[in-house]
Parts: C-alpha cells; structure tokens; sequence
C-alpha cells in the first residue's frame, strides 16, 4: 500500500499515531509549520502533495509528538502575549496562564515616563518581553541562572527589536547587586520536587531547574521574597506567579518580609496565580 501524499492523506495518517483531544490541531500544526503554510492553508489545498523529504520531516514530528515532545519544542515557536517566541528545550514553554502576570504588571507601570523593572527567572524571556514590547520607556533587566536560556531570550530580543533590555545571570536577587527596581516580576519553580505531574506529559521534557524547588515547591518563592525588599523603591512592586494552591502561603511570605498591599489574583480558570506585595515607604 502506497503511503500517503497529499495534505488530506498526510493528515488522517498522522491521526492514527496521535492520541488526544487536541490531536487533530497537533497534526495540522507540525504540518503547517513543515510546509511553512498557515494552518487556513492547508484546508484550501487538501490535495496539495509535499514533497518527500518534506513527508520525511513532517512523519518525524509526528512520531516525536506521539512520544509526548512538546509541539513548542518540535515547531520551536510559542505564541504568548502578543509576540512569537522562539522556544527550545533549555527553557521553559511560556504557558498563558503567565499572562495575567504580565497584565497586573502593566497596570503597575506608567506609560509616561521611564521605570526600572526586574524579570528574575527569565526563561524565552516572555515576560521581559511583553512588558518592553508594552512599555517602551522601561529599562528591563530580564535574569537567569541558565546561559542557554539567556540566549534564547536574547535571541528572542534581537528578532522582535525590542530594546532597553539587559540580560544578566545569576540566581534570583543576587545578580541585582546594589540597582532597585520599581517592580521585579518572576514566574519560578514552583512545582514540589516530589510531584508525580514532573513525570507526565510535557512536563517530562522541560527543564527541572525551571519546574521544581524543593519538597514544598516554595524554595525559589521563599528566596525571592526574602531578597527583594533590598533591590525595591519605596512604594515598588513584587509580582510573583505560584502554584495553584500555594496562594495563602506566598502572601504569608510577603508579610513575613514586610510587604504592603498584599493580595491574590485569580487566572481565567479560577485559581489564585499570581501573589504580590508593595515596598513600604521607609519611616523617618
């Protein structure tokens, strides 16, 4: 039996490999990105036939994706926010519950004139990004204990034009050295090192410095909070996305450290995401 040639044929083969109620978007995606079409493309030309090295590639993918690797990985390409993100296995996929990180952020900085904001874990550099891309007068120095990951982000920096980025390495507060930020912004490890979920899904493939921290998941958290206290303005910002259930804890280590204006913000499915707190003037 010959195998299949055309878009359509291409398309029902791979059906047969992948699982899942997102399967049939799964097959369309690898195979856009193959033929470097976008996916209305290939609903307008179902007859089209790739060639065969092109029908060579695109079954890898498939087979790569039936494994459980990441489509993010496998097209190296995230949409978040309202940038394409070059994405690989040394970071994090960006996820969009990270965007209401990224909302509470700009509603706490100024359009009209310069402020210095803090990205620590960095990643593909999606949050740094969408603050610049949203705030061109801020200075952002976007963080991460990962070299391979700070070239992602930068690479992502120079592909989108986005300027009055730095980058910087070190972990967490203690590349800041003596600068304060008006905000500092992080989404870290938040996942229990003993989580069964690390063991699942795409999980498996991404990074583990960048998944979990610690037997609680709050080590990076309880750090973060401890430090910026020391790297804030008065009246300056922290914003920090957490576990689903970690809410009640972070905002208890927010006050723990001195923070004012604590709260909770919840995402699109209901779970408090994303914690924060405010420098307090200091007392003369």
């Amino acid at each position: 039996m010959s195998k299949p040639a055309s878009v359509r044929g291409l398309l029902e083969a791979a059906l047969r490999h992948l699982d899942g109620a997102d399967a049939r978007a799964e097959a369309q995606i690898l195979l856009a990105h193959v033929l470097g079409r976008p996916r209305s493309w290939l609903f307008a030309w179902p007859e089209h036939e790739p060639d065969a090295a092109q029908r060579e590639v695109y079954a890898g993918l498939v087979e790569a994706r039936a494994r459980g690797e990441p489509i993010a990985y496998l097209t190296g390409r995230r949409d978040f926010w309202n940038l394409d993100l070059a994405i690989g296995p040394a970071v994090l996929i960006p996820r969009p519950e990270t965007e209401l990180l990224v909302e509470l952020a700009l509603a706490r900085l100024p359009l009209d004139r310069e402020v210095c904001v803090a990205d620590l874990g960095t990643g593909s550099g999606a949050i740094a990004l969408a603050i610049a891309s949203e705030r061109p007068q801020a200075r952002v120095l976007a963080t991460d204990a990962s070299e391979a990951a700070l070239e992602v982000a930068r690479g992502n920096a120079r592909r989108l034009g986005l300027g009055k980025l730095e980058f910087a390495r070190g972990n967490w507060c203690e590349v800041l050295g003596g600068r304060r930020f008006d905000l500092i912004v992080s989404n870290p490890p938040y996942i229990a090192s003993g989580d069964p979920h690390l063991a699942q899904g795409d999980l498996r493939f991404e990074p583990a410095a960048a998944l979990a921290s610690g037997k609680d998941g709050l080590d990076a958290l309880r750090a973060i909070v401890a430090q910026a206290p020391e790297h804030l303005v008065e009246r300056g910002w922290l914003l920090l996305e957490q576990g689903y259930d970690q809410a009640a804890a972070v905002r208890d280590l927010l006050a723990g450290s001195g923070f004012e204006s604590i709260g909770s913000a919840r995402d699109a499915a209901g779970h408090e995401r994303v914690s924060f707190g405010r420098r307090p003037p200091v007392k003369v």
